[in-house]
């Protein structure tokens, strides 16, 4: 069976008993919220290599097959969490204030924990400014963060945001230096830092990749890379979904966790 029928095989089997709620739930979610350039997955699934969407509701519309995606390789610039050398890599397109990647975040985690040496985790930014008005300067924070204490300040920084914000804009953009201070960064540098708005760019041209490569419909968007493959991933996909993903995937590659 190819690699992406088998993977989107068991997303539908494992996701096929909650698919009705999440169908319903769903549709709560997208009347009730404003989606000019986006919106919030509730939920995930992996597309298949055909292109063959995921039969739950909550996969991007845009979603696009193996051919369409475009994405930027790993660079020494990027954020990344895990063994450089692991044979999978998750590039994750985030927004700070999204509740959704909120909780995939957590999954991300748990994932490289599971993994070690088998998964790396990439994150770069997808603020999406019609629904969070705060998460382009929180992205723009978080690069700080990585400026003034290298890729384990910046995955703390991350991490700490992610802790606190009660999502949809509600984190107090006062809390930004407090986070910096309390993960032991100097906070007046990370102000100026902050003020400067040296980051806008980075941001900015991040946020254009994660659009390229398939992710207009919503955070968060992440693209598995896997022996040349490449697998799109809308939406908080639960742990037990994207574990067994991964399962197969290694299982295709002949590793053991």
């Amino acid at each position: 069976m190819p690699k992406k029928n088998l993977i989107t095989f068991i997303i539908l089997a494992v996701a096929a008993v909650g698919l009705l709620a999440a169908i319903g739930f769903l549709f709560l979610v997208l009347t009730k919220m404003p989606q000019p350039a986006g919106n919030d997955f509730n939920s995930g699934s992996l597309a298949s290599l055909q292109g063959q969407t995921s039969r739950d509701q909550n996969i991007a519309a845009s979603a696009s097959n193996n051919q369409g995606i475009a994405i930027a390789p790993p660079a020494r610039y990027d954020h990344l969490r895990g063994n450089v050398a692991a044979p999978i890599t998750i590039i994750e397109f985030a927004d700070l204030e999204c509740p959704f990647c909120k909780e995939f975040h957590s999954v991300l985690r748990q994932i490289v924990a599971a993994y070690p040496g088998q998964v790396s985790w990439i994150y770069r930014h997808f603020p999406i400014d019609s629904l969070h008005a705060k998460a382009r300067k929180e992205a723009e924070a978080s690069e700080c963060a990585a400026e003034l204490g290298g890729n384990d300040k910046f995955w703390q920084y991350l991490d700490a945001v992610f802790a606190v914000t009660p999502s949809n804009d509600g984190l107090d953009p006062q809390q930004l230096p407090e986070i910096a201070s309390a993960i032991g960064l100097d906070r007046q540098q990370f102000l100026t830092c902050l003020s400067s708005g040296k980051y806008a760019n980075k941001v900015a041209s991040e946020l254009s990749q994660a659009l390229l490569a398939g992710g207009s419909g919503g955070t968060p968007y992440s693209v598995i890379l896997v022996a040349g493959e490449t697998i799109p991933v809308s939406g908080a996909v639960p742990y037990g979904q994207l574990k067994s993903a991964i399962d197969a995937l290694l299982g295709e590659l002949g590793q053991r966790r």
